[in-house]
């Protein structure tokens, strides 16, 4: 019999964690929030076409890049009860989304500007974006404590991690913010190769799902008159 060549894991999805603690399997699960938001993060890009998605990604995968870049530098080993392999300051599930968490928040706070209220639209309140906003911290800080509940980081690899993905977060919000007032992105979204995807810059002034309800909506009253008229 042929010698079986072993196998290798995905380290992606891969989480070690005690199968008979709840929490711990809780915390497995924790642990797979970035490659999900990854998912949204695609999914919204293709589906709306929006430049300020976009950017936010980009944003994400070069607060990544520093992670990774950081990991190499300091080369500080995760816990000894841990099994698996890398480098482990700063904690790269931290600074994920504590990046995510503070973009968010900075947008739903700063650049998010509501439509005034229509019978078919009711705007965020602030009291809402407030809300939103504390929701994506808390799931942030529940991340990074899954992290050391893992034995993946210790707490100075995860505090490290969170505090580097905020920083990177509001540098990015500003760095952004200096492209617009500039004109580059305009200037930018005018190229045939940007036109080409169809990319547009519409997510401050219009929600995408609401235009298309507030479309259909009128379609149907359109169509309503039209049939009223034609049996008077």
């Amino acid at each position: 019999m042929a010698d079986v060549r072993p196998l290798a894991s995905l380290a992606l999805t891969h989480v070690h964690y005690d199968p008979h603690d709840p929490i711990s399997y809780l915390c497995a699960w924790l642990a797979l929030i970035p490659q999900g938001l990854c998912i949204v993060y695609v999914t919204l890009i293709w589906s709306t076409r929006e430049i300020e998605i976009l950017l936010m990604f980009t944003g994400q995968m070069a607060c990544e890049a520093l992670n990774l870049a950081l990991k190499r530098l300091w080369k500080e080993e995760r816990p000894k009860l841990m099994h698996g392999k890398g480098y482990g300051m700063p904690s790269s599930h931290a600074q994920f989304v504590a990046f995510f968490s503070t973009s968010l928040t900075l947008f739903l706070l700063f650049r998010h500007f509501p439509k005034p209220p229509s019978p078919c639209h009711t705007p965020l309140s602030l009291a809402s974006r407030i809300i939103l906003s504390a929701l994506s911290l808390a799931n942030a800080g529940l991340v990074s404590w899954s992290r050391a509940y893992l034995n993946y980081h210790t707490t100075k690899q995860i505090v490290v991690g969170f505090l580097a993905g905020v920083l990177v977060a509001i540098l990015w919000f500003f760095f952004i913010m200096i492209i617009r007032k500039s004109g580059l992105l305009d200037w930018a979204l005018g190229l045939d190769f940007v036109r080409l995807f169809r990319i547009r810059d519409m997510v401050v002034e219009e929600d995408l799902c609401q235009a298309g309800w507030e479309k259909w909506e009128s379609k149907k009253l359109l169509s309503a008159e039209l049939n009223t008229k034609k049996y008077l």
